[in-house]
């Protein structure tokens, strides 16, 4: 059975960074890609950010590139998301995820899901 455990989320000032990490456990993490969606309140999931398995290819929503930075530890089953730069607009429930294949921005696309995180950000 594949767990995702997300942690790093709270409660930081507009400007202010947070990472989050996200702890693969029950497959071989290292042959997945992997992403980060959110969803605000009374929102649809959004697309954050996307990695390939090797982490050679990354790709992110218009929305956080440039302050956003996804990244992978295979050896750790790991995957990060840091976040620099946070706006109030940032604030979501942040979910990492992981697929078979190649990486994608479509949630439907992935293959298994973490619990999620809170991030708020305060103005």
């Amino acid at each position: 059975q594949v767990q995702l455990a997300e942690s790093g989320g709270g409660l930081v000032q507009a400007g202010g960074s947070l990472r989050l990490s996200c702890v693969v456990s029950g497959r071989t993490f290292s042959s997945d890609a992997a992403g980060w969606f959110r969803q605000a309140p009374g929102k649809e999931r959004e697309f954050v950010a996307t990695i390939s398995y090797t982490g050679g290819y990354t790709y992110y929503g218009d929305s956080v590139k440039g302050r956003f930075t996804i990244s992978r530890d295979n050896a750790r089953s790991t995957m990060y998301l840091q976040m620099n730069s946070l706006k109030p607009e940032d604030t979501a429930v942040y979910y990492c995820a992981g697929k078979i294949g190649l990486s994608s921005s479509i949630s439907a696309e992935y293959d298994y899901w973490g619990q999620g995180t809170q991030v708020t950000v305060s103005s």
